[in-house]
């Protein structure tokens, strides 16, 4: 509090955790220049006093918050700091790291911060004197890319806010990543703020505290202990209570970056039904699961969304831990370390001990995810051979960025296939735990209506595989696990159910459905749901847009559509629906979904304006801005509008609550 030197403050809103890696670049090299910083996760900087410890006393200074917790046992006392989103006007230098999800969305983190932001009631003068830099992570191939960095950054500057350097637009379709537009941008950032306030590097900006003084302190700290000081831990593996806690233990002890909910599963699912859709040489393997619940059941909606946990690689995790030299025997607990540079830390220590080995299947992606750069960096300090500490240091640098994209990202070598390229290579157990990436839940669109089916969810899910441009065979990680799953094996699945991004529609609600491929799989649950609510009582019409390769390789639940497209089913022309599939290979020009769209250009003009909705589901490439396009076409010639009027009517459509888009890369 007494030191009056200018802290960089760094909030950062992530959905799969590349804007975490980005803030924390961010935060390391501005720490290299001699800065402080204080990194925090944009819901974090919200949060006001929510900490569930045995003792609390407030202390309030101006827009600063301390919290002092008296710890239980313990003779001192652990102060935590807490920032509410009322303190941004007085915040001096604030810098934004955030990512764009989804069809221009923010991330869950960042979406009260936002709401806060969008009132009315904030003056155009609110930030006055706040200076902000903006580093935004998307994707080109999106239609509204890094869309959520150009609207905060419009939105601090109409609050008054002064930007320090132009915004930098991090692209994932770069040949280098998002890295590519960061270097540079960084670059602008300190040669601005050491002229803004030369006492943010005292030295300058172009000195950096030798490396070794910062690899020397890893950001977490692990006990060992001694086995006959620790609980038995052996349960029967049919335990759920215990396969339970043992996620959760892990998991909150990891510096992964988890949030809370998703530490401790909602539920457990076992395995019922594993089946192909495709034939085996349509060169797709898509598959139907069935699920039934087997600790709590979960209610949930048509639309929502399943996440796994998958598990990995037993032979993958065992030659890690070998080639690490761990026992993977040992009992750990592992803690935030105290830092001397102001960041925070939100993570709950636990004292409840937990395997090694457990910890490593638990939280760890050691054989599927690419590590970052910064692994590269830390790896070149352990290395001693000469040769390999040559090629990490290249690998490291500005120059050797590319390079790295190409050997790492591009071939999505996994942290096990690096350490092993690196043999001499021994990094301490701390900051592989800090620095290989968090074994992350997948998310799927649920394909199933809990009406329909009771104590059961479906799933559609694509088999993940591709070769990479050295012709090394990659496979997904949890689509590969789930596959090979057989239903007579009594495994559970730890789970958590999340709201999606396609509501669930009322009977009464006309509906326009497109989903080519797996991006079907959640209207499978709509139509399910629309067909047994159209047995009490009248539904509105249904039009349903499926596309595929063949018809007789890939036509997924083939029999399930055309049977409700049949003797009154809710497809059917009878009901005033329709059924329109687009077999892309099936004739010599190419035919999509976005062509049948446009060939029932009355049938959908008359459905829009009696108030129906659109839903669209697939693949985030070039599907949901070719479909945007056949509406817009549509609008504009049957409803006898100019260009511009028609995406205005689409946007307000939007508006309305009657667009929802769910794409996936």
């Amino acid at each position: 509090m007494e030191d009056r030197r200018p802290k960089l403050v760094i909030l950062y809103a992530t959905q799969t955790g590349n804007a975490l890696d980005a803030a924390e670049r961010v935060a390391r090299e501005a720490e290299r220049r001699g800065c402080p910083v204080i990194l925090l996760s944009i819901d974090e900087y919200d949060v006001l006093g929510v900490v569930f410890l045995p003792s609390i006393i407030l202390f309030k200074d101006a827009y600063l918050w301390l919290i002092g917790v008296a710890c239980a046992g313990m003779m001192r006392k652990l102060w935590i700091i807490f920032y509410s989103i009322s303190s941004l006007p007085h915040e001096d230098t604030i810098i934004f790291v955030v990512s764009t999800t989804g069809q221009g969305d923010t991330p869950d983190s960042m979406k009260v911060f936002w709401k806060f932001l969008l009132q009315r009631n904030l003056s155009k003068h609110w930030l006055e004197g706040v200076r902000y830099a903006v580093f935004g992570l998307g994707d080109s191939g999106y239609q509204k890319y890094n869309f959520v960095s150009k609207k905060l950054d419009k939105r601090l500057s109409d609050l008054g806010a002064m930007a320090i350097v132009e915004k930098g637009l991090g692209d994932d379709q770069h040949p280098s990543g998002y890295e590519a537009a960061l270097d540079p941008w960084m670059s602008s950032l300190w040669s601005m703020l050491n002229q803004i306030n030369d006492k943010f590097f005292p030295q300058g900006p172009d000195f950096l505290i030798p490396d070794m003084k910062l690899i020397d302190q890893p950001k977490i700290h692990i006990t060992y202990h001694s086995v006959d000081k620790v609980d038995s831990q052996s349960s029967p593996n049919s335990d759920l209570k215990w396969i339970e806690m043992q996620i959760e233990r892990a998991r909150s002890m990891s510096p992964g970056k988890f949030t809370h909910d998703k530490t401790r599963p909602n539920c457990f699912l076992k395995l019922i039904q594993n089946q192909r859709l495709t034939r085996a040489e349509c060169g797709k393997d898509v598959r139907h699961f069935e699920f039934e619940f087997v600790s709590s059941t979960i209610e949930y909606k048509v639309g929502d969304i399943l996440e796994v946990l998958p598990s990995q690689n037993q032979a993958a995790v065992d030659s890690f831990i070998q080639r690490c030299n761990l026992d993977p025997d040992a009992f750990i607990t592992v803690h935030p370390k105290e830092m001397n540079n102001h960041l925070l830390h939100t993570h709950t220590s636990t004292n409840v001990p937990i395997k090694l080995k457990t910890f490593v299947e638990l939280t760890m992606d050691v054989a599927s995810a690419p590590p970052r750069r910064y692994f590269f960096e830390v790896m070149s300090y352990f290395a001693t051979a000469p040769h390999e500490k040559e090629k990490l240091q290249y690998f490291a640098s500005p120059e050797g960025r590319d390079d790295l994209y190409q050997y790492n990202q591009k071939e999505r070598r996994s942290v096990l296939e690096v350490l092993e390229d690196f043999p001499s290579v021994q990094m301490p157990f701390e900051w592989l735990v800090q620095l290989v990436p968090p074994l992350k839940t997948r998310a799927f669109s649920i394909s199933s209506s809990p009406i329909a089916h009771s104590n059961q969810v479906h799933l559609t899910v694509s088999v993940v595989s591709w070769m990479t441009p050295f012709k090394r065979k990659r496979s997904g990680l949890c689509s590969t696990w789930l596959a090979k799953l057989d239903p007579e094996q009594s495994i559970y699945i730890p789970a958590w159910f999340q709201k999606g991004a396609l509501s669930p529609p009322p009977p009464s609600l006309p509906l326009i459905l497109i989903g080519p491929g797996t991006g079907c799989a959640p209207f499978r649950g709509f139509v399910e749901e629309r067909a047994i609510q159209n047995v009490s009582s009248a539904t509105a019409p249904v039009l349903f847009f499926f596309g595929c390769r063949n018809e007789d390789g890939d036509f997924l639940y083939r029999d399930f559509w055309l049977l409700h497209s049949q003797n009154g089913g809710v497809l059917s022309k009878a009901k005033g629906g329709g059924l329109f599939v687009a077999f892309s290979r099936d004739q010599p020009q190419k035919v999509y979904v976005q062509h049948k769209v446009r060939e029932n250009s009355r049938k959908i003009w008359n459905l829009l304006t009696e108030g129906a909705a659109i839903y669209i589901a697939g693949s985030s490439t070039k599907m949901p801005s070719d479909v945007l396009l056949a509406f817009e076409d549509i609008i504009s010639k049957e409803g006898g509008l100019p260009r511009e009027s028609a995406v205005r009517w689409l946007r307000t459509l939007e508006k309305a609550g009657r667009y929802h888009v769910e794409a996936w890369s």
